[in-house]
């Protein structure tokens, strides 16, 4: 049985999220829609094995009220959003990939991290000021073969003349998955040179995210050091969850920029199907640590139009018996129009 308090987790830090934050200085209205595209891969560690790929494509709206059918998701976020705010709202699709440290067994080992994909799309309502951001996303998607985490591997790998993976045939099975994930973020600005506003500054950008839903229960903290111009244009680059996420969106306002960073994140998780197995079925499992750790370190170039970033992250270890801790990169691209 499970302890008590890490259950409790999750519910305590929705209701911190949901405490009501003063109200703070308003953005300018943003007439441009953000698109990103996110590619992570271990490859960048010169590994393949644990969380081995993943790719995120969204959409995030120009700065403006949702439409009439998001109203419902609107009033449901209200509370736990930062007081007036420029609200925006997104549209993700995306794709994890997971496997064993030995890939060329073809029948895995079972106290190895089983194969799973997580295939999925979301839907998320944020609302932002210039030092606050708050974000409510809905992921829906299948775990198991349907989420073609083989093909999408083993494909590539033929394209790229690398080794396939022969374990697929002991992936966790088809199960239906959703997580709700609530994040609250600050931005902590301050100019190196207090005469010149515009110019190096450096800041803090401290975050809390709660995700509760069969695939991934789990609370966070995490904090973001930054070095650089422009420090106003984004909350952090673009992640997949449930790394430390910055922010899909960005708004320059016509300036360029660039930064580097440091970030730190604390997880503690009471549920991961990739790790547990699937939920009424049974099937490969392990045992699954109740505390993650995550580090990172990257840079970011923003332009009028564009933003470019590299990060490169340090995951601890997430189950009994893993042998090594896992690195990989994650490279984005947004644009806005």
């Amino acid at each position: 049985m499970k302890p008590v308090r890490t259950r409790l987790l999750p519910a305590t830090l929705f209701a911190a999220l949901a405490v009501p934050a003063p109200a703070q200085v308003t953005p300018a209205p943003d007439p441009a829609a953000s698109w990103n595209l996110t590619v992570e891969n271990d490859l960048f560690g010169g590994t393949d094995r644990y969380y081995t790929s993943g790719f995120q494509f969204s959409w995030f709206s120009a700065s403006a009220d949702p439409p009439r059918w998001l109203a419902w998701l609107g009033d449901m976020a209200t509370p736990l959003l930062p007081l007036g705010g420029r609200p925006r709202w997104g549209l993700a699709l995306g794709q994890n990939i997971f496997t064993p440290d030995d890939t060329l067994a073809r029948v895995p080992d079972p106290g190895d991290r089983p194969y799973a994909g997580w295939l999925y799309g979301s839907l998320i309502l944020a609302s932002h000021t210039r030092t606050a951001l708050g974000a409510l996303e809905i992921q829906l998607g299948v775990v198991g073969p349907a989420a073609l985490g083989e093909q999408v591997q083993n494909n590539i790998h033929d394209a790229i003349n690398v080794g396939r993976a022969l374990g697929w045939d002991h992936q966790l099975k088809d199960e239906p998955g959703i997580n709700v994930i609530l994040t609250r973020q600050w931005r902590l600005n301050q100019p190196l040179d207090p005469d010149e506003a515009r110019g190096l500054a450096i800041g803090l950008v401290p975050s809390l995210t709660a995700s509760l839903g069969n695939v991934q229960t789990y609370a966070s903290a995490g904090l973001m050091l930054r070095l650089g111009s422009n420090l106003e244009a984004d909350f952090g680059p673009p992640r997949i969850r449930p790394s430390l996420a910055g922010s899909s969106f960005f708004q320059p306002d016509g300036l360029w920029g660039w930064y580097v960073f440091a970030a730190l994140e604390g997880r503690a998780v009471a549920r991961d199907i990739f790790l547990d197995g699937n939920t009424f079925r049974d099937g490969p499992r392990v045992d699954r640590e109740a505390l993650v750790g995550e580090g990172a370190i990257g840079a970011v170039l923003v332009m009028p139009w564009a933003r470019l970033s590299y990060t490169h992250a340090f995951r601890s270890r997430e189950f009994a018996g893993q042998g090594r801790m896992a690195q990989y990169g994650s490279l984005s691209l947004s644009f806005r129009f």
